[in-house]
């Protein structure tokens, strides 16, 4: 492994938002195949995988087998090096096995959301070119199968269409006998790090998702160090219930799991609060993943203390940034290492993690510090020059995670990136200490009669109202202000619903009056991404058209 040094941050004015990581541990410069093959070998008769909806598990030796069959048998089919191969399925096993087995062979892997409809499943094979999809049947009230053919005509490139669990699996996996192991590890030689070997479709909210292209070296050490941060060792066993198709699942999951021999738990196909808790204790999990909405879900089950989760150390939140209140009722249950991660797709995705013995302020007041081998600054959304500690600005962060580019699209990459600084669009303040506290989507920031106002730092007061399960904030359109504040508010089992008097009464004398909401909506959902991100755009155009605000 070579080290990439990095600046020491003395070089950098400390009065200044811009902080650059720690250089160890090195890099690792090597390939995901490579790198996994060098777990198994040292770790071959530990578990790996535990798929707990399909009752299989897999111990690194036996993991390693069945991924190079797959890697095979995609050979024998034709795949190359450079094809894309997308993805369209829940949490499975399958899901991991193709992650690696086309990372062996240097295939780009497509992570197809699993809330895709016909339309958006036809805009993504098509622009990303995918040859190869390999997809489930069916999930919940999506229908794979119907989809696929509906638009399987319309697309040019796909020539082989592989349905998980079904005669098309095991065909495939019956041609792997024509490639030898000789001629796999040939190509698997043949691989650089720099190369792309995974895209993933950025949720835009508006026009059409862009594809975020990945190499080797974005991802594997990203997941790397996140699993370093979270102190990672071959005994650790790690609960992922949030999705494989976007970067939380495939690398802050199994990438850090599988670099540092962990066990990846497949807690169900999709989130299961109960499931993720059942899992969670059977499987005596070390670590357990989830967004806010995840964590508070498992913790408002009715019979949450039956559930024994003495053995859970650490854990990453993200998506959002976590509650005081939840984060004290981590650290009840016994969980004191929980660290909060901030990032994006593009940055393959964490810029900024909590370490594990951060102060709980730390943990629930900021986002981290910047991570190993990164960068990061905060500037003047309109100027680009770099704020002083303490000033709201646009998040910026440069390294080996900023992504190669959108696919096919230079200009959006263009204007993504700047000189290797990968422009966020998030709002954030950077501490004295370098610790970073995200106040919002640049979007999301309301502007109330001149006032800039943070819907962050409403929402953590609003977390601390005894009915109150979670709140959400976000500026609507107002004749006389320009933007006026509504509260979603989701309230516990029985309590009185709050209505604007009583919020503004419990508000007044802790907020300043022009940070208090001035409507109320009492829901039972949050619009959210399958990821767990809340949709604030779409919360914004229902508010306003229920309300009639123009």
């Amino acid at each position: 492994m070579t080290a990439v040094q990095t600046h020491p941050s003395t070089e950098l004015d400390p009065h200044l938002s811009h902080t650059r990581g720690e250089s160890e541990p090195p890099l690792l410069e090597t390939t995901i195949g490579d790198d996994f093959d060098a777990t198994a070998e040292r770790f071959g008769e530990r578990e790996a995988l535990v798929d707990v909806a399909q009752g299989k598990r897999w111990t690194y030796a036996a993991l390693r087998a069945d991924v190079d069959r797959l890697a095979r048998a995609l050979l024998a089919s034709g795949v190359r090096k450079g094809d894309r191969v997308g993805i369209w399925a829940p949490n499975c096993s399958e899901w991991t096995l193709v992650q690696y087995a086309t990372a062996k062979i240097g295939a780009i892997l497509v992570n197809i959301n699993p809330a895709y409809r016909a339309h958006e499943l036809h805009y993504v094979l098509g622009q990303a070119g995918i040859s190869t999809l390999v997809a489930a049947e069916s999930f919940k009230t999506s229908d794979y199968r119907g989809m696929v053919e509906e638009v399987r005509e319309e697309i040019d490139s796909l020539e082989r269409v592989v349905y998980i669990g079904t005669s098309d699996w095991d065909e495939l996996l019956a041609r792997a006998d024509e490639v030898t192991a000789e001629e796999l590890a040939r190509v698997q030689a043949g691989l650089t790090n720099t190369e792309p070997i995974n895209i993933q479709y950025t949720s835009g909210t508006t026009g059409f998702p862009k594809g975020a292209t990945l190499s080797h070296r974005n991802i594997l050490n990203n997941g790397y160090m996140v699993g370093e941060l979270c102190r990672y060792t071959e005994t650790d066993r790690v609960c992922i219930p949030v999705p494989f198709y976007h970067c939380f699942g495939m690398v802050m999951g199994n990438l850090a799991c599988t670099s540092h021999g962990a066990c990846m738990v497949i807690p169900a196909p999709g989130f299961d609060p109960a499931a993720t808790l059942r899992a969670t204790q059977d499987e005596k999990v070390t670590s357990l993943y989830g967004v806010p909405t995840m964590f508070i879900a498992e913790w408002n089950l009715a019979d949450f203390s039956s559930y024994d989760l003495s053995t859970v150390r650490t854990g990453i939140m993200a998506g959002s940034p976590c509650p005081a209140e939840l984060m004290k009722k981590l650290i009840a249950a016994g969980i004191e290492e929980m660290t909060i991660c901030y990032g994006m797709t593009e940055t393959s995705p964490v810029s900024t993690q909590n370490r594990t013995d951060d102060t709980f302020e730390q943990k629930v007041g900021t986002v981290g510090r910047v991570g190993p081998h990164l960068e990061i600054k905060i500037v003047d959304p309109a100027t680009g020059e770099t704020l002083p500690r303490g000033h709201a600005g646009e998040f910026m962060t440069k390294g080996y995670s900023v992504m190669l580019g959108y696919w096919e699209q230079p200009e959006k990459t263009a204007e993504a990136i700047e000189d290797g600084w990968m422009h966020t669009g998030d709002l954030g303040v950077m501490h004295e200490d370098g610790y970073v506290e995200i106040t919002g989507r640049i979007k999301d920031m309301v502007i109330r009669g001149g006032e800039n106002v943070y819907p962050r730092e409403i929402e953590e007061f609003l977390y601390t109202h005894p009915d109150i399960v979670d709140a959400q904030v976000i500026g609507v359109p107002d004749e006389k202000y320009g933007e006026e504040l509504c509260a979603w508010i989701r309230m516990k089992e029985g309590a009185t619903p709050l209505t604007p008097e009583s919020l503004r009464e419990f508000c007044s004398g802790q907020l300043a009056h022009y940070k208090i909401p001035r409507y109320v909506e009492i829901v039972d959902e949050f619009p959210m991404t399958v990821t767990g991100k809340i949709r604030k755009v779409e919360m914004r155009e229902t508010t306003a058209k229920r309300l009639g605000l123009a």
